[in-house]
Parts: C-alpha cells; sequence; structure tokens
C-alpha cells in the first residue's frame, strides 16, 4: 500500500507508521509538530510538515503520492485528545478535530485519494449502556459527556456523509486506552503534558513526581475507581493496517472497537505496577467528563478484520517503564 499518515509523527501515528514499514508498505508522514516530533519519524521515510486545516498544503501532500504514485489510503491521527482540556477550551478541539477533518476530506476529494482510516475513540459513547455492564458495542447510542467525543463523534459522522456523497471507503476505529512503547523502544508516549495513567505511573515510579493521583475513589465500581480497557499501542498500530487492507481488498467500509475486551479499574492497573516498581499515589477529586466505565465489546474487529490483541497489560506497563527510562536520562528527551 501507499500511504499517507496524518500526525505519524505523534505517538500513535509514529507506532502506525513503524508498523507499516515492518510490513513493507511506501509511507508519507504528513504533520505539523504541534504535538509529535520529527525524531519520532524513521529514517527514509518522507516527511512533510504542513497542517491539515491548511487545504492548500493538505491538497498538495496529498497531490504528490509516493516515489512509486498515488496514494492508496491516508491515515487520520492530527486530532487533540485530552479530556479535560477539551472541557476548558472546546472551541480549540472543535477548530483542530472537526474542521480540521473538513479541510483533509475536501482535499482527498480534489485529489481522488478515496479511502480513509480514522483514529476516533471510545469517548464518543459517553456513559455506556447499563445493561452491557460498562461493555460498548459497535451499535450502542453515542452521546458524549465531554467536547473531546463530541467532536470525535462530529468527525465520524461527517467521514460517513462525505463517503456516502463521494464514492469513498473508511475505517473507524474507536480506541479505549492506549498505553505502552514500541520493542525497539526508538518512540513511545512523549509529551510534555501527560494525562494518561499508565506513563503518569512510570514518571512516578522513575521519581519524576513525587506522588500520583488518582482522580476519584467513589465511582460505582469494583473499588471506586474508574474502570477502562487498555490496550498496547503496537497491538492497536497492527489493527490499522488489516482495517486499510480490509476496505481497500472488500470495497466496502468498517466502523469496529479496538480494545482487550478486558476492564481494568485505575487501582488495579497500580497494584500491577506496585509489584514492578516503586512508588506513592493519593486519592484527589474526580475528573470532569470521566465515565465510571469504559470496556470494548471487540469481537467484530476480530471477525472482520482478522485482529487480536495480542500483548498484555504487564508488557504495556514494562515497555513504557523502559522507554521512560531511556528518554528520561536523554538530555532533549527524545529517542535515541
Amino acid at each position: 500500500m501507499k500511504v499517507l499518515v496524518a500526525g505519524g509523527a505523534g505517538y500513535i501515528g509514529s507506532h502506525v507508521v513503524f508498523e507499516l514499514i515492518r510490513d513493507g508498505h511506501e509511507v508519507v508522514v504528513y504533520d505539523n509538530l504541534s504535538t509529535g516530533r520529527r525524531s519520532a519519524v524513521p529514517e527514509g521515510v518522507r516527511f512533510i510538515e504542513g497542517d491539515i486545516r491548511d487545504l492548500d498544503a493538505t491538497t498538495r501532500a496529498l497531490a504528490q503520492g509516493t516515489s512509486s504514485g498515488s496514494f492508496d489510503v491516508a491515515l487520520h491521527f492530527a486530532a487533540k485528545l485530552v479530556v479535560p482540556e477539551s472541557v476548558s477550551n472546546p472551541l480549540a478541539y472543535y477548530h483542530n478535530n472537526v474542521e480540521g477533518l473538513r479541510t483533509m476530506l475536501e482535499a482527498m476529494v480534489k485529489t481522488n485519494v478515496r479511502t480513509i482510516v480514522f483514529s476516533s475513540t471510545a469517548a464518543v459513547y459517553g456513559e455506556p449502556d447499563k445493561s452491557h455492564n460498562g461493555e460498548c458495542l459497535e451499535g450502542d447510542l453515542t452521546v458524549p459527556i465531554n467536547p473531546y467525543g463530541e467532536t470525535k463523534l462530529a468527525a465520524e459522522k461527517m467521514i460517513q456523509w462525505v463517503a456516502q456523497a463521494h464514492d469513498m471507503n473508511y475505517c473507524i476505529l474507536r480506541y479505549f486506552n492506549v498505553a505502552g512503547a514500541d520493542a525497539s523502544l526508538r518512540i513511545g508516549l512523549d509529551k510534555d503534558q501527560l494525562t494518561h495513567l499508565i506513563p503518569l505511573i512510570m514518571q512516578t515510579a522513575l521519581g519524576l513526581r513525587e506522588k500520583l493521583q488518582i482522580y476519584g475513589n467513589d465511582y460505582d465500581t469494583i473499588d471506586g475507581t474508574c474502570v477502562r480497557d487498555y490496550i498496547h499501542v503496537s497491538d492497536l498500530a497492527r489493527a490499522h493496517i488489516l482495517g486499510a487492507k480490509y476496505i481497500l481488498d472488500n470495497d466496502r467500509s468498517v466502523l469496529c472497537n479496538l480494545g482487550s475486551g478486558q476492564g481494568f479499574s485505575v487501582k488495579q492497573v497500580v497494584d500491577a505496577a506496585l509489584k514492578m516498581f516503586e512508588f506513592a499515589y493519593e486519592y484527589a477529586p474526580r475528573r470532569d467528563g470521566d465515565p465510571a466505565k469504559l470496556i470494548a465489546n471487540n469481537q467484530r474487529a476480530q471477525e472482520l478484520l482478522g485482529w487480536q490483541p495480542q500483548l498484555s497489560l504487564e508488557q504495556m506497563l514494562s515497555s513504557d517503564f523502559a522507554y521512560r527510562q531511556k528518554i528520561s536520562t536523554s538530555s532533549h528527551g527524545e529517542p535515541a
């Protein structure tokens, strides 16, 4: 496949790029480097600095194709994704996540790139159907409880309408909680402001922060802390390749959950990490916009894409720790 990866210098995008290269595909990365790092792009992969909200720049990038021809598919990872930030600054999220996608889709129509794989989120569900015990199915009601989820749902609907109007195919993948780092330790989650549980645990274990805060212990869950479905970023990355192949081979669109299908409470993750590392933690008030429980039903991804998660919670913890330990010794905090 010949692939444009928008947001390919970011955490998830860069892992997908690494897996695409390993699988023998031609890749071009398009990123504005607002949160991504140029050093996360593998050597030999063409990099174009640009913003999906810039129609002319995005159109030029898509029109160039790879050295051997036009793009078969565009992958979109160029979204803002911090829930508390979306609550405090919703306009920025609508501008980037909705208007940015609209511009990219317009550029795709102009350049006849008719296939897109879109990075979505479990946040589109909001509070899951109570009859499913926190499990989310793709056909469930989508009632987001924060602006981040709302912008992603708007983006999903936009893709579906544009695909219908312009004979396009899409693969929409709804992520649950992503963690871990590539086995090479060349890439991982490396941001200035971390809000994800596992990296925060590792920063505390490495002495980079004094104490981990667990936000809320009064939810209606097994131990009062939020329950989430954690998936290793490399498992997630491989699903994108399978998704792109599926829509190209079958000439049809698909929407799937990507998660392990197993829920862990925040306290259970903390306890698993404490078996491996020493660190201190305390409870803090709930954060705005956090549902009590979110677990993926991943049956559709297994059946249609032939995808199955392979890496465990312990492997997420150990790989993130190894990566964070590596970058903490780097003067610039970038992959070596």
